[in-house]
């Protein structure tokens, strides 16, 4: 049996940095938190090979006193605390003294430092945790970290990275969050000796998101601030930006909340700015956030996780209630707040299924399906230069009697619903339509009347976003999104497992912005957009490079596509299958694809739309399993009217 011994201090530094330096970006948060710690107005982070080969911080910070030098690469010496009560008071981001310790132990490190008050630098080289340069140097005030060829020693730990390019974007990651919370401070990235971000500071906090995020997300911004009394004269400072409900994302990596400069995430106030967006947000579908919370530190335990990510609060339903309150007051003094469907109150705690998406510019307003393009601009060319047919007026029909809750909600329709496929489609869209029709009806639109089928289909289009079909079955309302996706579903992947997708190549090759995280997963499923018809190259830092991409699909919402995708590759990080990724796209891409809520459809499209739903599998759902048509039998109109004696 073998017996029970202590192990030296290089094993312990060495097992200590398997539970601190998980990767290159681990080093760089460690590095930056020092520089933050130190006071520093300046940083300069230059990485080679995601990270791999070299990862140099410079910064303008107090520096090490020279005969720190030695402490500095122990295990478990630190400046920023010194008894066991500082414990509870922590106001640095760093206190545990040990990452200088665990990156020695994994790397080959280079400190170069001098206190501003000094006039000679100290210089000190270690390998695998063992010392073998200590001496003076000349260098200028503050401190340089090299970390040369991490896990050089631990070949089994360099396995498992991952290529350079997503090891920098972990890098990009660990970067943003130092340079959003610290915006007065100006920092510097390099990666292979190119700049990626020049970032000066600036009192603004937008100014940080604009350069991370864009415009498209500092451009619409909410700003927010709330402050908690405490006794003891003390308080809670809530503070920073949440996007407004048309910036939601497919995950939550957009959603940032910083404790007293630190990044963290914590599950409960993630939950209530959730609950605080119910309501504006679709199913599936999460809010963009910049928060800042300010508090005393003897109220937060940040001596929870090893990378003190995770902390626990002293009260965390006060902190709850505070970002709830300021989020919903702030909600309730801007336009928007119709959206909040305060006329339901039950409704609020229902989940809301995923509707379709607002109309976007750019978008085809007209279903061509498999017919050649030249036919249907003849078609429209023809109809534009005859007179148009001012149709009579419908019938005003209420916004109340045609919601889905009221019809869902009555009984016989409930019942109605459960009618066969078969017998739910009856007649509407049958009957052929010969091409010896009148060509004026595929124009004739009025702007306060809907389009009207002729007698074969007996179907108009109301509110823009729904179909009127009158069928055998009863009074069928059709949700042109939903059949549309659905249609545009089936097509798509028929072709893409046929290996037949035609793509549209681009005579200028439109630029991606994206982060660095995403821009990796994009390149690392390259074979899977190539299958999809998607061409997309690495353009140079952050931007990707589209050459070509699915013919079926609008030029319009190919970014945001592209961009949807990226963020679910990241979030699942390699954890979903290929056919999980491909469902994934399909579901996106359908989605995109499909006409809009709002778009109004001529008389060929609604033709076009009616007669193609009978050539898929399952017409009756949209393919997040929404139903895309609604029956209300004529047993139920008669009954209603009292037409049943």
């Amino acid at each position: 049996m073998p017996r029970i011994q202590q192990l030296d201090t290089q094993v312990i530094n060495r097992i200590a940095a398997g539970e601190v330096i998980e990767r290159p970006a681990s080093v760089v948060k460690e590095l930056l938190e020092n520089c933050v710690d130190a006071l520093s107005t300046r940083i300069d982070l230059e990485v080679v090979n995601g990270g791999m080969d070299l990862i140099r911080v410079v910064d303008d910070g107090e520096g090490i006193h020279p005969e720190d030098m030695l402490l500095a690469v122990t295990a478990h010496a630190t400046s920023k605390i010194q008894s066991d009560s500082d414990l509870d008071h922590v106001t640095t981001l760093g206190f545990r003294g040990e990452a200088l310790a665990s990156i020695a132990s994994v790397s080959r490190l280079r400190i170069r430092t001098r206190p501003h008050e000094n006039e000679v630098g100290r210089e000190l080289e270690s390998q695998g945790g063992q010392i073998v340069v200590n001496r003076d140097c000349g260098c200028p005030p503050g401190t340089v970290m090299e970390v040369h060829n991490l896990f050089y020693n631990t070949p089994a730990r360099r396995r498992f990275l991952k290529k350079a390019s997503t090891e920098f974007g972990h890098i990009v990651d660990q970067f943003s969050r130092i340079a959003m919370a610290n915006p007065r401070m100006h920092l510097t990235l390099r990666h292979n000796e190119k700049l990626v971000y020049e970032l000066p500071a600036s009192a603004d906090p937008v100014d940080r998101i604009r350069r991370f995020f864009g415009s498209e997300v500092a451009d619409h911004l909410i700003e927010l601030s709330s402050e908690v009394e405490l006794p003891g004269e003390r308080k809670v400072r809530l503070y920073g930006h949440v996007g407004e409900p048309s910036l939601s994302r497919a995950t939550r990596r957009d959603q940032f909340l910083f404790l007293n400069g630190r990044w963290i995430q914590d599950r409960s106030l993630q939950h209530a700015l959730e609950e605080a967006y119910r309501g504006l947000l679709m199913v599936g579908r999460h809010p963009v956030s910049f928060l800042f919370l300010d508090l005393p530190p003897a109220l937060v335990d940040v001596n929870v996780h090893p990378t003190k990510s995770e902390v626990r609060f002293q009260d965390g339903q006060l902190l709850y209630r505070q970002l709830l309150k300021t989020l919903r007051d702030r909600f309730l003094s801007l336009e928007f707040r119709v959206g909040l469907n305060l006329n339901d109150a039950s409704s609020a705690d229902a989940p809301q299924a995923p509707g379709p998406a607002p109309a976007e510019p750019g978008f085809a307003a007209d279903l061509r399906f498999d017919r050649p393009e030249s036919a249907v601009r003849q078609h429209r060319q023809l109809n534009l230069s005859q007179p148009r047919t001012h149709l009579p007026a419908p019938p005003v029909i209420s916004q109340a009697a045609m919601t889905g809750r009221t019809i869902l909600n009555h009984p016989e329709v409930v019942a109605a619903l459960a009618v066969p496929p078969s017998q739910a489609r009856g007649s509407s869209s049958a009957d052929p339509i010969t091409d010896s029709q009148d060509p004026l009806l595929a124009e004739s639109t009025v702007s306060s009347s809907p389009e009207i089928l002729t007698d074969e289909f007996r179907a108009f289009q109301i509110y823009d976003c729904y179909l009127v079909v009158a069928s055998d079955a009863g009074l069928e309302i059709i949700d042109q999104h939903a059949l549309h996706e659905r249609i545009m579903y089936e097509h798509l992947r028929n072709k893409i497992l046929a290996g037949v997708v035609e793509s549209q190549r681009l005579l200028i090759p439109e630029t991606i912005e994206c982060t660095a995280v995403q821009a990796a997963a994009v390149l690392e499923a390259s074979e899977l957009m190539t299958q999809m018809g998607f061409d997309i190259h690495e353009f140079g830092g952050t931007t990707l490079l589209l050459h070509a991409f699915p013919s079926l699909i609008p030029r319009g919402g190919i970014v945001r596509i592209v961009l949807d995708f990226a963020e679910k590759l990241v979030q699942k990080d390699g954890r979903l299958s290929r056919r999980d990724l491909l469902d994934h796209m399909l579901h996106t891409m359908s989605c995109r694809a499909a006409i809009k809520s709002g778009q109004r459809l001529t008389i060929e499209e609604m033709r076009e739309l009616l007669r193609q739903r009978h050539l898929v599998q399952d017409s009756h759902h949209c393919p997040h399993g929404r139903p895309t048509a609604l029956t209300l039998s004529r047993h139920t109109l008669d009954q209603q009217f009292g037409r049943l004696g």
